[in-house]
């Protein structure tokens, strides 16, 4: 099932009109519910959703277990053959904490934290390491990443997430239209591959917000990596929970904010004012 569709459009250009074909990213909104119990419906890119659904529960708190994957059941199509609707069966016993309510009906596809009734950690994992990362290591995560991004390439309308082993080794890359959702499903993507535990650096192409902070921590990732700008509430909390959070990370370039002490940093100059950067969001 492809993500893309072409749609026509009319692109104007120094004073000029012509009739264009543009690529654009699918988004379909996904229901999901556990149990018979609705809890969440989330907009999102086409495929993966199985990936999608277990790093959700992972990161939310509601299922856990390492060892025994839940069982997902597609419920719904759209008409053009997406999957709209899931079921999610888990034991009673094995739901860490009531879910319903904690979420609205929508989750929007840009934030992950939007369908939340609070803003908490319930989680409350910190990340304890001795590990020390090479910058240059980084840049080759993020060449890997982009080599990837086939459907960025084709539409410029996807995120995209990668987890990689402290070398560099890429384990694992998701695209999706929301930032979120592609951590969600490279996390997903391991957890079900049973390799979570080498996952060591979490990379994004979008900015770092608290929500993916949070979900970066409730996986246990020690490194969390953006093309993009930080925001201060995600730093403070990359801060406190043990995680070293780089960004700006482009052409070999990159600036660290949090634990900085688990980078390799050699030759520290004195210290300047602000470094202009390109920002996007």
């Amino acid at each position: 099932m492809k993500n893309i569709k072409s749609y026509p459009g009319h692109y104007y250009r120094d004073g000029r009109w012509s009739r264009v074909s543009d690529v654009l990213a699918v988004e379909v909104a996904l229901s999901i519910s556990i149990n018979g119990t609705p809890f969440t419906v989330t907009m999102q890119t086409p495929g993966q959703e199985r990936d999608l659904v277990r790093g959700l529960l992972y990161g939310e708190n509601v299922y856990r277990d390492l060892g025994i994957d839940p069982a997902i059941a597609v419920t719904c199509f759209t008409d053009d053959s997406y999957i709209s609707a899931v079921e999610v069966t888990i034991p009673p016993d094995r739901i860490l904490k009531d879910f319903a309510g904690t979420r609205n009906v929508i989750s929007a596809s840009s934030c992950g934290m939007c369908g939340k009734t609070k803003l908490d950690d319930e989680v409350g994992i910190v990340i304890d390491h001795d590990a020390v990362i090479r910058p240059e290591v980084v840049g080759t995560m993020f060449d890997q990443m982009a080599e990837m991004q086939q459907s960025f390439q084709q539409s410029g309308g996807t995120h995209a997430a990668g987890l990689f082993a402290l070398d560099g080794e890429m384990l694992s890359i998701r695209e999706d239209i929301g930032r979120h959702n592609a951590v969600d499903k490279v996390i997903g993507d391991l957890l079900y591959r049973r390799m979570l535990e080498r996952g060591k650096c979490l990379t994004v192409s979008g900015r770092i917000s608290y929500e993916i902070v949070s979900k970066a921590r409730a996986a246990g990732i020690p490194y969390l990596a953006s093309v993009s700008a930080p925001s201060t509430l995600a730093v403070d909390e990359a801060q406190q929970s043990g995680m070293t959070l780089m960004a700006f990370c482009r052409n070999h370039k990159l600036t660290v904010y949090s634990n900085p002490q688990h980078v390799l940093i050699e030759g520290i100059e004195p210290e300047h004012g602000p470094v202009n950067k390109e920002v996007h969001v």
